[in-house]
């Protein structure tokens, strides 16, 4: 993985922790529909995937309620819950050290492009990214290889120098369907067993363990 030129880097449990906002937010949401949450540790299964898909999942909503929870969870997350998140100690020290390099450094991301834009600029690692592929607010574009594609053709950049760093298998499985490497990170929401059944290239335990891989 050395030799890859081309970053592409997941957000949430990759670069970041917004367990508290993710959560929070989701727990907004299904208090609209009645649905009381007493731990926000239960809501962790929707870090990760496209959200929309997530409450059909795990509360069987409809097509429409799935769409209208997703309304209200952008209530509370567009203004206060996309702060509530957290830099992995060591990740800005790794981007910085990756540009030294002279590695292109890539988002490629389900949230929508605005709120990545947004939590990147708030934690000071917007500095080191050079484009941020993200979804649409329509709900287009939300599917991890859908968003790796379009990083790769909107920037140019050849499959064989590239690499996707993530920690769920929506991010393994979104790097092999288009055909670049793939790299596990282990300290986000994915477990070792998840990263292993996605059949990624490459696992690591820690952020430090991941920039050895990299440099």
């Amino acid at each position: 993985m050395k030799t890859k030129k081309a970053i592409l880097f997941d957000l949430d449990g990759t670069l970041t922790d917004p367990m508290l906002g993710i959560t929070k937010s989701v727990r907004y949401a299904l208090q609209h529909f009645g649905i009381a949450v007493e731990s926000l540790e239960t809501l962790t299964p929707f870090i990760g995937p496209p959200l929309a898909g997530s409450f059909r999942e795990f509360y069987g909503f409809s097509e429409a309620q799935s769409l209208e929870a997703l309304e209200k969870y952008r209530e509370y997350f567009g203004t206060i819950g996309l702060f509530e998140n957290e830099v992995y100690a060591g990740i800005v020290d790794l981007l910085a050290a990756l540009k030294n390099h002279g590695k292109q450094i890539y988002l490629a991301t389900s949230k929508p492009t605005v709120y990545a834009t947004k939590i990147l600029e708030h934690f000071g690692l917007a500095q080191y990214v050079d484009f941020i592929g993200g979804s649409k607010l329509s709900g287009e574009r939300v599917e991890k290889a859908e968003v790796i594609q379009y990083v790769l053709d909107t920037q140019g950049i050849d499959k064989k120098d590239a690499v996707m760093v993530g920690d769920r298998k929506f991010d393994i499985e979104g790097g092999r369907h288009v055909g670049i490497g793939t790299i596990g990170v282990l300290y986000g929401y994915g477990s070792e067993a998840e990263m292993k059944e996605a059949n990624a290239d490459i696992l690591v335990s820690t952020v430090a363990e991941l920039k050895t891989t990299l440099l």
